[in-house]
């Protein structure tokens, strides 16, 4: 095949001048049309980290005032809950700091920060740093205020425990929701050290809160040694699904499972980082061998478009066993991929 002259010649000419920014295919220039001001977009190393660098909008915890919000990006550093290594305290800040995730999702076809009004208003503001209990009571308060004004909650742990405290005020405006559950671990196992609330249970709670519909549950790429915790996830009649059994089944025969089981009601979505093999992602408490792949959990997650999605949560990222960053940065694509699917769930206010 011969060089084609003629072609470079007509890439010149519409590229190589002055209007080297300029983005011709209409299908592309109206999402550079949200995010170029001024021939340039806002660079993700500089300024005050938030969430996937949103707009910072401070609330008052006593009186919030969340204006025209639809989706609110809220921290909670808390891991009273752990049961093996602490440090997912410190997860929200670790996801702050990441950058170049977004602003275009080009799978879903979406730029989430510009199509909808999203924020990110801070942390839980908690009573006590060492009571595990009134920290739930905590979340539940806060939580409940931003389900009241019409807005979805999206939030970063901290441990897994968190979910059951951000579930009950959900359900109380839903009722009964149900779930897609991405971890290693089922998290129904029972009361632990004298404790119900720790990070191995939260699930198992919010069902017996009333908060999760179990039968509308499912729970995917579960393993390591602690099955034999996870009886309540049989005898509910959760569905689930083992990293052992991923390949075989393959992902779009898992999506469309999911999708079967949670329907068209509103439905929850839990990440847990240790869903992740340790390979990809070793920055958690409990890391679990033989776990999915990033580009596993993408296309789960991205399967499930248009789901009418109440919530999520991005939980167990702890920093200081992440030497390469990769746990953080794999917690705050995935934060990406929920709240993109958000754009298009009916649960969004003013849809």
């Amino acid at each position: 095949m011969t060089f084609d002259e003629k072609k470079l010649a007509a890439l010149r000419a519409k590229f190589g001048g002055d209007s080297v920014g300029e983005i011709f295919d209409p299908k592309f220039a109206k999402v550079g049309e949200k995010i170029f001001r001024n021939g340039t977009r806002a660079a993700p190393y500089a300024g005050v980290p938030t969430f996937l660098s949103a707009p910072h909008r401070p609330v008052d915890p006593q009186n919030p005032d969340f204006g025209d919000l639809q989706v609110a990006i809220v921290g909670m550093p808390m891991d009273l809950g752990v049961t093996n290594r602490p440090g997912s305290r410190f997860g929200p800040r670790a996801l702050r700091a990441i950058d170049r995730i977004g602003p275009y999702n080009h799978v879903l076809d979406c730029a989430p920060l510009f199509d909808l009004r999203v924020a990110d208003i801070g942390d839980v503001p908690f009573s006590s740093r060492y009571r595990l209990e009134l920290s739930h009571e905590d979340i539940e308060r806060y939580v409940t205020k931003i389900v009241d004004a019409g807005i979805l909650p999206l939030s970063v742990g901290g441990d897994h425990s968190i979910s059951q405290s951000i579930l009950k005020p959900i359900a109380r405006k839903h009722g009964p929701v149900g779930l897609v559950h991405i971890d290693a671990h089922c998290d129904t196992g029972g009361p632990f050290d004298q404790s119900k609330f720790h990070h191995g249970g939260p699930l198992r709670n919010a069902v017996l809160d009333g908060s999760l519909d179990p039968a509308r549950t499912i729970q995917i790429g579960i393993r390591g040694s602690a099955e034999y915790l996870w009886e309540f996830s049989y005898e509910s009649g959760m569905t689930v699904i083992h990293a052992e059994e991923i390949t075989g089944l393959g992902m779009p025969a898992i999506i469309e499972k999911t999708k079967k089981i949670i329907g068209d009601g509103p439905t929850y979505l839990s990440f847990d980082i240790d869903s992740l093999d340790p390979s990809i992602a070793p920055g958690t408490g409990t890391p679990e061998v033989g776990g999915l792949t990033s580009r596993e959990v993408l296309e789960l997650i991205r399967g499930l478009k248009g789901m009418n999605l109440v919530g999520g949560d991005v939980v167990e990222v702890a920093p200081q066993y992440d030497a390469t960053h990769n746990t953080a940065h794999a917690g705050a694509q995935v934060l990406f991929e929920i709240v993109s699917l958000m754009v298009y769930s009916p649960a969004i206010k003013g849809r």
